[in-house]
């Protein structure tokens, strides 16, 4: 064979060895958050734009959990076109068999088992003996391969294991036919030289490391999550597992806006190569903080909304002369569309279409109906209707699009001489109900109007209030947290008048809690072997 035939093999080979694999967990470790419950509908959205942007795996949920759960995870393998759709499972056979069942129409599916190794999990969550972990190990990767040749096995807690007994689990993992060993960082503890020397010394040490994907899985408790993930690549990692927003339990995951780009923009020193199109990013952000209701902090890396913002007058100045000055990225590289078009009370259906697109949304004809309406409301209030205005009024729509309870009417006699009264009108279940409430002012009256129509035991955690845009007649937009039970929701609402987006968000919170209570996991999650992160 000719050096001319021979190149191209190589050079395959050579970008095969380059390209890591984008695991999203957004819809399973993701949705852990307190409060970021998502309805079926939101979570097939999320999954379909995560397959269009391209992922290469999607974690659709935990189908033990919940019917929910196990829903959720079937649907969204009939509708996933080109990522492998995966379920996780502890290490018993009711969790593989059920994982196995809800992949089963995926066009490519995995199995994602897992147990804790450490020593501390051992003894005080599974309260099992190394010598039963490691049998379990065995037994549920064999039960696993039976369904599927596409089996991922996590050793939780892998970062604080013994080394000896992480090879020989990782081993017998592999001869029991894992083709992906996942090694998280599931409390946030290590640091990247630390992560770097594990990955090597199971790829020293462990016999078949070269036949299988090693892949990260980093929690951001001390703000490492990122640094780890790449950290791991760097090592021979060839999957990182991350979230879109860096949504997940405590302080969240590896953010997969920042591995993305992180490898795109330093290619450097990261010689990678992943499938995601950067520039769906903006959008898939948008979406998974409406409808997880988690709204993206303002200095969020790459998608925060002073990401690529610039008011210090010396960095304006650099701006002007040649972007490259303070910005290492371009907006557009993410999605990210900046308009001077200016919106209003005139602006047609054509011209909100055009924003829309712009925004990174695409939306149905009854969502696009019912948003531009909102809008046009919106405009007859205020002179100027914003991106940001928009933004908020099209995720307002869309976190309300499967509610029981329904906002309708809200009327409110304030001020400094009490007591101050809300009339509120609801619709709960396709019935109108209407009452009149006292409070320690509007806003503890609305809520007493909203606890006497929808009774419920819920306590009030979090009220919070901020303006979408500036001036008098800008949008607030507000934040309410509700707890049940040890459930905990966050829900969101936008509107010029403050009392109405409070009124909102409280009843969007309402309505997640829910789908909550739809949700609540069967007594088999209880057992000690926990969830995996």
């Amino acid at each position: 064979m000719t050096t001319t035939d021979t190149q191209p093999n190589d050079q395959t080979k050579a970008e095969e060895k380059d390209r890591v694999l984008i695991f999203d967990t957004t819809l399973r470790d993701g949705e852990q958050s307190p409060g970021a419950s998502m309805t079926l509908n939101e979570k097939i959205k999320v999954a379909a734009l995560l397959d269009e942007m391209g992922v290469d795996i999607i974690e659709a949920g935990f189908p033990i959990a919940s019917n929910g759960d196990f829903e959720a995870v079937s649907e969204i393998s009939k509708i996933v076109e080109n990522a492998v759709v995966c379920g996780l499972a502890r290490a018993s056979n009711k969790d593989i068999d059920r994982a196995a069942e809800a992949v089963k129409p995926a066009k490519q599916s995995r199995i994602h088992t897992f147990i804790s190794t450490s020593p501390v999990h051992m003894k005080y969550k599974l309260q099992m003996e190394p010598e039963q972990v490691f049998d379990a190990v065995v037994a549920s990767v064999t039960r696993a391969r039976n369904y599927t040749d596409n089996v991922e096995w996590s050793a939780e807690d892998g970062t604080r294991t013994e080394q000896d007994f992480l090879c020989r689990c990782v081993e017998a993992a592999i001869k029991a036919g894992a083709t992906t060993i996942n090694i998280p960082d599931t409390v946030g503890y290590t640091m990247p030289d630390e992560y770097i020397a594990l990955l090597n010394m199971l790829q020293e040490r462990v016999p078949g490391a070269d036949d299988v994907i090693f892949s990260t899985h980093c929690h951001n408790d001390l703000g490492m999550a990122v640094a780890n993930s790449l950290a791991g690549a760097m090592a021979g990692a060839r999957q990182i597992e991350c979230t879109i927003n860096g949504l997940g339990e405590r302080a969240g995951n590896a953010a997969l806006e920042e591995v993305v780009m992180a490898i795109n923009t330093r290619s450097d020193i990261l010689p990678f190569t992943t499938g995601v199109n950067p520039e769906y990013i903006t959008r898939a952000s948008k979406l998974v903080a409406a409808v997880a209701a988690f709204p993206v902090q303002y200095n969020k890396a790459i998608v925060g909304k002073n990401a690529f913002a610039h008011e210090s007058g010396i960095h304006q100045d650099g701006m002007l002369k040649n972007t490259e000055t303070y910005e290492i990225m371009t907006p557009e590289s993410v999605g990210l569309k900046e308009s001077s078009l200016v919106m209003g009370k005139h602006s047609g259906r054509h011209a909100f279409g055009n924003k829309l697109e712009e925004l990174g949304y695409e939306l149905g004809d009854n969502a696009f109906q019912d948003a531009f309406q909102r809008f046009k409301d919106l405009a007859d209030k205020k002179k100027h209707v914003y991106d940001e205005d928009i933004i908020a009024l099209v995720d307002d729509g869309l976190a309300k699009s499967d509610e029981r309870i329904k906002f309708l009417s809200l009327r409110v006699i304030a001020g400094s001489e009490g007591p101050q009264e809300a009339t509120l009108s609801l619709e709960v279940d396709g019935e109108v109900g209407t009452h009149t409430a006292t409070g320690d002012g509007p806003v503890d009256a609305s809520f007493n109007a909203i606890k006497a129509l929808f009774e419920h035991s819920a306590t009030l955690e979090l009220y919070q209030v901020h303006a979408v845009t500036a001036g008098t007649d800008a949008q607030a937009e507000v934040s309410v947290r509700l707890e049940e039970h040890g459930k905990t929701v966050t829900g969101r609402g936008a509107d010029t008048d403050t009392l109405v987006a409070s009124v909102r968000a409280y009843v969007s919170a309402l309505n997640k809690l829910l789908v909550k209570r739809e949700k609540t996991a069967p007594a088999t999650l209880v057992a000690s072997q926990g969830q995996a992160g």
